[in-house]
């Protein structure tokens, strides 16, 4: 494990300090991580993937609790030190690692070197909704999930219908999986301190998808749904349909009344609205 010294002796060795514009706050308190892999219900088949591995303080942790761990890192710098990390820290699990120099947000399921089946991952605050989304649907093989992020984030990603933070992130999500919050992380587990408090986000995909609807076409309609929330969806999906006239002619269809809006709909309901 890798503790306040050890991770300030590294970035120090490497020149590093932690930007805003990648969203590095690493990690340095290994209770914390510890408590991330055992909430992450890990098994020894597992392929995990973790996005942003920084340092290396989650990868540590995450090499004995499963098959193999792929880091995703886009600094150069920071993908180059990891392997070399575990060499020296968990010399016996070392081989069990793999680094891909990518970034998230576009990464491919070519570009990997194993089907990951759980996402274990201390997340960028700013990009964290886009790669979630992103590496659940390019990578199905994707069976489960446990993130840190930003609390406020963490909130509507769980969130459900009726809840004032329900959302375009908390559908989508749900489009692919149960979601749901799995507790608060303080502040000082990180070096540099952030400005906003994290939590973990637990998730399970879904055995089957919800529907055969064309997954942009749905997303289109939620994006449309939320972007006036004080309007009603005959208003608010006018230009998605066409009109207001088409568009409470599909409401009807669907069986949804056309007074509602978005952030009364389940993601079942959104799936309605867009088969009609």
């Amino acid at each position: 494990m890798l503790g306040p010294a050890d991770v300030r002796r590294l970035a120090a060795e490497l020149g590093i300090r932690p930007t805003k514009k990648l969203g590095q706050n690493f990690v340095h308190d290994p209770n914390t991580v510890r408590r991330i892999v055992s909430a992450a219900e890990l098994t020894d088949d597992d392929v995990v993937l973790e996005v942003g591995p920084g340092l290396g303080s989650l990868t540590l942790a995450l090499l004995p609790a499963a098959k193999s761990v792929v880091a995703v890192e886009i600094d150069p710098v920071l993908a180059q030190r990891l392997p070399a990390t575990a060499r020296e820290q968990a010399p016996e699990l070392a081989d069990r690692l793999s680094v891909v120099h990518a970034d998230a947000m576009k990464v491919t399921a070519d570009q990997l070197p194993a089907q990951p089946t759980a996402l274990v991952a201390n997340l960028p605050y700013n990009v964290a909704v886009p790669v979630v989304l992103h590496l659940l649907a390019e990578l199905p093989s994707l069976r489960t999930g446990l993130v840190m992020v930003q609390a406020e984030v963490a909130d509507r990603m769980a969130a459900g219908p009726g809840s004032r933070i329900y959302g375009v992130p908390s559908v989508k999500l749900a489009w692919y999986a149960d979601a749901r919050k799995a507790g608060p992380v303080g502040r000082n587990v990180f070096w540099p301190v952030p400005n906003v408090d994290s939590a973990l986000v637990a998730f399970t995909r879904r055995a089957e998808p919800l529907s055969t609807v064309d997954r942009e076409r749905l997303f289109s309609l939620v994006d449309a749904a939320f972007a006036q929330r004080r309007k009603t969806l005959r208003a608010a999906l006018a230009g998605w349909a066409g009109s207001a006239v088409a568009a409470e002619e599909l409401l009807r269809k669907a069986g949804v009344d056309p007074g509602a809006r978005g952030e009364q709909l389940a993601v079942r309901d959104f799936v309605r609205i867009a088969e009609a």
